[in-house]
């Protein structure tokens, strides 16, 4: 997955908006204010940070090279994933899906509830495993 797919991808979860807030080089995506996703291109590689669970973020770091704790994040929840081609396009859509989602289930109730009456659970909540 190159850096325009992943964009496109991120910008389709519902409600997402993309945000400068670091500087040029760095997209942060957000759902109601909240980030779920930043997306740069640094020395010809573009990088991801992704919200994970504890235990699935340790779990993809064993699984996949390309995933690494989350550079200037929380490492125990975040994860910096490299787009290098050595991960699946579906693999990453479903840990961009899992970050979504978690940072919708941690939104003050009244935000995800109306998230929920316009989008769907299931729109919101995909890619989600359980470790």
């Amino acid at each position: 997955m190159d850096y325009e797919r992943a964009r496109t991808y991120l910008l389709l979860k519902p409600e997402a908006v993309e945000d400068f807030p670091f500087g040029p080089d760095v997209a942060v995506m957000k759902v109601q204010n909240k980030m779920f996703a930043t997306l740069s291109y640094h020395n010809g590689l573009a990088t991801m940070n992704l919200k994970c669970e504890p235990n699935e973020a340790l779990l993809l770091r064993d699984m996949h090279s390309a995933v690494l704790p989350g550079y200037h994040m929380n490492k125990r929840h975040w994860n910096t994933l490299l787009l290098d081609d050595t991960i699946a396009a579906s693999e990453i859509e479903r840990m961009i899906d899992a970050s979504f989602a978690l940072v919708v289930k941690g939104l003050k109730r009244a935000e995800r509830t109306a998230l929920e009456i316009r989008h769907g659970k299931d729109a919101l909540y995909r890619g989600q495993i359980h470790v």
